[in-house]
């Protein structure tokens, strides 16, 4: 059984309040619903998991809410604290799904196939990736931040798996890494000046990234390489709201 946090305390963003005046992203409205109810909505379909922590402006978020499983908290200041107050409301002993509200074409299906490889892997930590011909397939003309490796070229997801037990011990490291997160290069220098030239030469893997990212935090990563584009592609600029509102506006 899996225990999950949707982080839900993103402020609006100034390019995306163009096109929406809610105050926080996960509240930016998509097909008649706040972006974070698509998420949530995905999670509860999978049968593992128990508790799903929302953790954003809880006042207007608590209303959107019925299912049991769902506890909505008010959100601190920043990514790291607002786990920190998640984990506090749930006491997990078990691995903890961790995602952002702002991936509205989460499936449950893509959720089932993460937590499923994960599976095949012992580890802390684990982090899932799509290729960037997955992504230009299933949405074209996306734009993302992408990474070269020497397997390939790939985006991040905004999943994430993590064992509770060891959140606390990597605060800092982790706290610098998530500011940094759509920053290739400033990761590539967190990382070290070693994976700075193997990043502009495109000659990085991906057990070297895994290996690395687990002696910074001191757990064991995993690279989970995912064939499933929605688990990263988030609302944070308008051409991204563009393309999720006229994604659901297809659908029957």
């Amino acid at each position: 059984m899996y225990d999950a946090i949707v982080l839900a305390g993103g402020i609006n963003s100034e390019q995306l309040r163009q096109y929406s005046s809610a105050e926080y992203e996960a509240l930016i409205e998509i097909d008649g619903k706040p972006m974070v109810s698509f998420v949530v909505e995905a999670l509860l379909q999978i049968s593992e998991v128990r508790t799903i922590v929302v953790v954003g402006p809880r006042q207007e978020l608590h209303r959107f809410f019925g299912d049991d499983r769902v506890k909505v908290v008010e959100s601190g200041h920043g990514i790291m604290e607002n786990v920190l107050i998640a984990l506090d409301n749930i006491s997990p002993t078990e691995r903890v799904i961790i995602a952002t509200a702002d991936i509205p074409m989460l499936t449950p299906e893509a959720v089932r196939d993460f937590l499923g490889s994960c599976d095949k892997y012992d580890a802390d930590f684990y982090y899932p990736i799509v290729a960037k011909e997955e992504n230009e397939r299933a949405y074209p003309g996306i734009r993302r931040t992408y990474v070269k490796l020497k397997e390939g070229t790939y985006t991040g997801g905004n999943i994430f798996l993590v064992n509770p037990q060891v959140i606390r011990n990597c605060m800092a490291v982790a706290t610098h890494i998530v500011a940094h997160r759509k920053n290739p290069f400033q990761l590539s220098r967190i990382l070290g000046l070693k994976f700075v030239f193997q990043f502009v030469f495109g000659t990085l893997t991906l057990p070297d990234v895994a290996r690395r990212v687990s002696e910074l935090l001191q757990l064991r990563g995993a690279v989970i390489v995912s064939a499933y584009p929605e688990v990263g592609i988030d609302v944070d600029k308008p051409s991204d709201l563009d393309l999720v509102r006229n994604r659901f506006s297809l659908r029957i």
